[in-house]
């Protein structure tokens, strides 16, 4: 009989916690990466937007619940955070949204250079270039966070009533 079916699987290392240092780095970037998008006129719904696609695509769970409180926060409604991962079919995001989502996602999916070009000629037009840089830059990080917390089984917490 294969046991190990039937075994706990095994405890994940919080890496945030096990290299405090290396964690607050990637803070400090976010950090850096929030203040460049709010200078570019990025403003923090579409941050919010970006975080939430590439944290789907991802499938991280835990960055999902923590920004999705953070779009509500910004003001994000609820019809559009639910249709977000469908975001091309619908005509509920403006055209700098799309041109931010699709950069961000071109860059979570660096391997599709036709992506990238796309996403790259659709952001020109309707983003200036330290926008492109702050959208880039938000995916870069939330890609970072993601696999941290996938790495670590970062847990959802129940709502409180639950």
């Amino acid at each position: 009989m294969n046991n190990y079916l039937h075994d706990a699987p095994p405890r994940r290392v919080f890496i945030d916690k096990q290299s405090p240092k290396a964690f607050h780095a990637l803070v400090q970037v976010s950090e850096a990466v929030r203040a460049t998008a709010s200078e570019a006129g990025l403003d923090r719904t579409t941050v919010e937007l970006i975080n939430l696609r590439i944290s789907q695509i991802n499938g991280c769970a835990y960055c999902l619940d923590v920004h999705t409180a953070a779009a509500l926060r910004a003001g994000e409604s609820s019809r559009r955070l639910g249709i977000l991962s469908a975001w091309r079919d619908t005509g509920l995001f403006t055209a700098s949204e799309r041109a931010a989502l699709a950069l961000a996602e071109a860059t979570t999916d660096p391997a599709n250079a036709a992506s990238q070009t796309a996403a790259y000629e659709t952001a020109r037009q309707v983003l200036t270039e330290d926008q492109i840089s702050a959208a880039i830059w938000v995916a870069v990080t939330i890609n970072a966070f993601n696999r941290v917390s996938i790495m670590s089984k970062h847990p959802v917490l129940p709502l409180r009533g639950d």
